[in-house]
């Protein structure tokens, strides 16, 4: 059920690098993204893929990793993604892309955690130098990167404290990735 697979769609920082993911994989996994909808119809996304190790290692310095967790720089050498998916905006076609890029990311992670893998939705990137490193010519706008690969980490919801403001992640002694989730009582407002 969709439900099932929501949960087990988590932010994923920690994977097994050496599992490959196969180009055919993401190419099955834009594909959900492409049938997804789109405002007006414009399709202007576009999309860079990359489950070569070596393309790997000239996107992975350009992403900044869990804001919260202030010491802790990013996944270690062999807990890097396997894969990664970089969605475009096509200038070209459009100079505003909405909230598109959300919604086929969404698409993208739901498929992966359909085929077991996971995933994290990366908006924090160094978009100069990763457009440098991988040659992005100036008509694609950099959106997202979505780091890809079977999790190596488990991930827990929290249910945040009625009336509680704190919904940072953590980790415990134990690594265990929490992850607190205000109540559908809560965001529900009429």
């Amino acid at each position: 059920m969709i439900r099932d697979l929501i949960l087990k769609s988590r932010s994923y920082r920690r994977f097994y690098q050496e599992t490959p993911i196969s180009l055919e994989t993401l190419k099955g996994l834009v594909d959900l993204a492409r049938l997804g909808p789109s405002a007006a119809n414009l399709q202007p996304l576009k999309y860079t893929l990359s489950c070569n190790p070596k393309k790997n290692a000239l996107i992975f310095p350009c992403l900044s990793w869990a804001g919260y967790l202030e010491d802790w720089p990013g996944p270690a050498e062999g807990q890097r993604p396997s894969a990664y998916i970089i969605i475009l905006g096509d200038k070209e076609i459009s100079q505003s892309f909405g909230c598109d890029h959300g919604i086929a990311s969404q698409n993208i992670l739901l498929g992966a955690a359909e085929k077991g893998l996971g995933g994290c939705i990366i908006g924090l990137i160094n978009r100069p130098e990763l457009r440098k490193r991988l040659n992005i010519p100036l008509c694609y706008e950099i959106l997202l990167v979505i780091a890809l690969g079977i999790p190596r980490e488990k991930v827990k919801i929290e249910n945040v404290r009625p009336g509680g403001r704190d919904i940072k992640y953590w980790r415990d002694q134990a690594d265990i990735h929490h992850v607190p989730k205000r109540s559908l009582d809560e965001i529900i407002i009429d």
